[in-house]
């Protein structure tokens, strides 16, 4: 079942849709449920909406380099871009009030990571002067969705 594609498309706003159909391809090809398959391509929606925002500071002449890669266990996304350096240790975790009538008091900030984090198994980054930034998104396949 193993299976790999690559993408790479400017950083603009209006390619984030083009990725998640990319990402959504990648999700099929793993046998993943509907609810699932959204999941991963919402956790993608997040990290490209951070790079445009964060890594290049807006819509810039930067790419993201988007892949996915499918094994028996595993749909690893793997995100890079060429823009200002990301260590996900200095975004706080976000103070979610246990109470919905209490949402409006939510802060700004840090919540793409967060639901990055919740939506997927496994977030890593990492990054190097030559290559930039990299994210990698691990979901677990489960047996039944197996193909």
């Amino acid at each position: 079942m193993g299976s790999a594609k690559q993408l790479t498309v400017p950083g603009r706003y209006d390619q984030i849709s083009a990725i998640c159909d990319f990402v959504a391809q990648g999700a099929k090809k793993a046998g993943l449920d509907e609810d699932t398959a959204f999941h991963v391509q919402l956790a993608c929606d997040e990290a490209c909406t951070n790079i445009i925002e964060h890594a290049y500071g807006g819509e810039s002449e930067g790419e993201i380099a988007v892949s996915w890669q499918v094994n028996r266990q595993t749909l690893t996304i793997t995100l890079k871009d060429r823009g200002r350096p990301f260590n996900p240790d200095s975004v706080e975790s976000p103070d979610i009030p246990q109470n919905p009538d209490k949402i409006d008091q939510l802060k700004i900030g840090g919540l793409g990571l967060h639901f990055m984090r919740r939506l997927m198994d496994k977030v890593t980054f990492s990054f190097d002067t030559n290559r930039g930034n990299t994210l990698i998104m691990v979901k677990h396949i489960k047996p039944e969705e197996a193909t």
